[in-house]
C-alpha cells in the first residue's frame, strides 16, 4: 500500500490509508487511545477503541513522544476533532523506531542547548518551514539567472593564498604544503570573466574565521556569488541585483506570505525598484542629523546600530526595506575594488542593507592589471603569491563587477529571526563544531 500524507488524507473519506510519521502527542485513556502523528505535511488524529484489539491497545501503551510509527487504518469524519475534523481508525500499527522517553529538549530550551540536539529540534513544522521557503528562493534565484543567461559555477574550496583578508583565513595542512579554506569564490568568479563567461554565479559554502559571536556572525555559510561583464559602473551591478531580489519575493509571497505571517509573525514585501541609493558620505549625514555618530572603530563602514537606523530612516522617508550604500573609501574595501577616476580615496563599491541588516557587499572591479598590482601593493600585499590571479588580466579581461550576497542573512531578515543560528541547517561558530 502507499503512502498517504496527512494533507491528502482529507481526500480519503471512508478509505483505508497508511499513514507514516512521528507521534507528536498520546492520550491513553481507559476505553479509547488516541495519538496525534506529524509527517512533513500536517498532523492527523490516530484513533484506537481498546477492545477492538488487544495487541494494538498494548503497542499504542508502549509509544513515546518522537517514536517513528506506521499506521493503516479507516478515514473518518469527526468534526469535534480539531486538526480537520477527520481522525484514522487505526487497523494496524508498526513501530519502526520507538524513542527514548523524556526527549533532551522542549521548545522552550535555549537555543544552545537545541543546536546540540538539531536533528529533534528541526522536527518543528516552523522549523521545516524556513528550509522550504529557503529551497524555493534558491529555485527563483537560479529561474532569474536562466532567464538572464548566467552560467553557473563551482569554485574550489581550497586555495594556497587568501581571497580576503588574511586574517580570517583557516589554514589546512595539504600534503607538504599549506592550503587555506576559501573565504569567497571572488578570484574565481574574475577568472570566469577573463574566461569569456560574462554572466555567472556560484551557490555555495565560504569559510571565515572570524572570532565574532554576533547574531550575524558564523565560521561556514552559504554565499551567493554573482559576477557580471561589460560593466560600465558598480550601478549596473545594482540593477541587477535589485531585479534579482524583487524576481524572488515576488515568487515567494504568493506561496509562503500567508504561512510566514501565521507562523513567524512578518510579512513578505515585494519591493519596488529601483532602491533608494544613498553614497557613504550621504549616509554619515543622515546619521549625525539623527544624533547618531558611527563609532571609530567603525570608521569607513556602518556599525550595526547605524545600519538599523539609516535603514529605518529611508523606509519612513521612501517606503522601501532596502538601500544600497554606495562609494565607500578605499582603505575600508579590498584591493581589487576599482576606484573613481580623479578619486583615489573612494571606491566604486556597495553593501545593500535590509530591514537593517546587510546582507551584500559589491563593486565595480579593476581590470586593469597595472592598476591592480599598484592597489595591492598600496594594502601592502606581495604580488607573488596572488600571481595566478593577476595573471587574468593580462590577456584582455571585460570591466566587470559582482556581489556576495548572504543566503541566512536573507531568511533571518525575511522570516525576522534572532540570529543566523536559527536559520542555518547545522551551525558553525567559533564554540561549535557538532552536531
Amino acid at each position: 500500500m502507499e503512502r498517504t500524507h496527512v494533507a491528502k488524507v482529507a481526500h480519503h473519506i471512508g478509505q483505508i490509508v497508511k499513514a507514516q510519521g512521528w507521534v507528536e502527542t498520546i492520550r491513553d485513556q481507559k476505553a479509547v487511545q488516541f495519538v496525534i502523528l506529524r509527517d512533513p505535511t500536517g498532523s492527523v488524529q490516530i484513533v484506537h477503541e481498546r477492545q477492538r484489539d488487544e495487541t494494538i491497545a498494548t503497542l499504542i501503551s508502549s509509544l513515546t513522544a518522537e517514536s517513528a510509527i506506521e499506521v493503516i487504518g479507516t478515514v473518518v469524519e469527526n468534526k469535534s476533532v480539531k486538526l480537520g475534523g477527520i481522525e484514522i481508525q487505526v487497523a494496524s500499527i508498526k513501530i519502526h523506531n520507538l524513542a527514548v522517553a523524556g526527549l533532551p529538549i522542549t521548545a522552550d530550551s535555549d537555543l544552545d542547548k537545541r543546536l546540540d540536539w538539531r536533528f529533534l529540534d528541526l522536527r518543528d513544522p516552523k522549523k521545516r518551514l524556513i528550509f522550504e521557503i529557503q529551497t524555493a528562493a534558491e529555485q527563483a534565484m537560479r529561474e532569474f539567472w536562466t532567464q538572464n543567461h548566467f552560467i553557473e559555477i563551482h569554485s574550489p574550496k581550497l586555495m594556497g593564498s587568501a581571497s580576503e583578508s588574511g586574517a580570517e583565513l583557516f589554514h589546512v595542512d595539504y600534503f607538504d604544503g599549506d592550503a587555506y579554506l576559501a573565504q569567497s569564490p571572488q578570484f574565481y568568479k574574475q577568472m570566469a570573466m577573463a574566461a569569456g563567461f560574462e554572466r555567472v554565479f556560484e551557490i555555495g559554502p565560504v569559510f571565515r574565521a572570524n572570532p565574532s559571536f554576533t547574531s550575524r556572525h558564523d565560521t561556514e555559510f552559504t554565499s551567493v556569488d554573482v559576477e557580471i561583464s561589460w560593466v560600465s559602473s558598480h550601478e549596473d551591478v545594482m540593477q541587477i541585483e535589485e531585479r534579482w531580489l524583487q524576481y524572488i519575493l515576488q515568487e515567494l509571497a504568493p506561496t509562503y506570505g500567508e504561512r510566514v505571517q501565521q507562523v513567524f509573525g512578518t510579512e513578505i514585501v515585494v519591493p519596488s525598484i529601483p532602491f533608494p541609493r544613498v553614497t557613504m558620505e550621504e549616509a554619515y549625514a543622515i546619521l549625525a542629523e539623527d544624533g547618531y555618530e558611527v563609532p571609530r572603530e567603525a570608521k569607513g563602514d556602518l556599525d550595526p546600530e547605524g545600519e538599523r537606523r539609516l535603514a529605518a530612516r529611508i523606509q519612513k522617508q521612501h517606503g522601501n526595506q532596502f538601500v544600497f550604500v554606495t562609494d565607500y573609501p578605499s582603505k575600508a574595501r579590498p584591493f581589487y575594488h576599482m576606484r573613481p577616476d580623479g578619486k583615489p580615496e573612494l571606491t566604486k563599491s556597495f553593501d545593500l542593507i535590509w530591514k537593517g541588516l546587510e546582507v551584500t557587499t559589491g563593486a565595480q572591479r579593476e581590470h586593469r592589471y597595472d592598476v591592480l598590482c599598484a592597489q595591492a601593493q598600496e594594502k601592502g600585499l606581495s604580488l607573488d603569491p596572488i600571481a595566478y590571479y593577476l595573471n587574468f588580466f593580462k590577456h584582455g579581461c571585460p570591466p566587470h563587477g559582482g556581489y556576495g550576497f548572504g543566503l541566512t542573512r536573507m531568511l533571518m531578515v525575511l522570516l525576522g529571526a534572532d540570529s543566523v543560528r536559527e536559520v542555518t541547517f547545522v551551525y558553525r561558530g567559533p564554540n561549535r563544531l557538532t552536531p
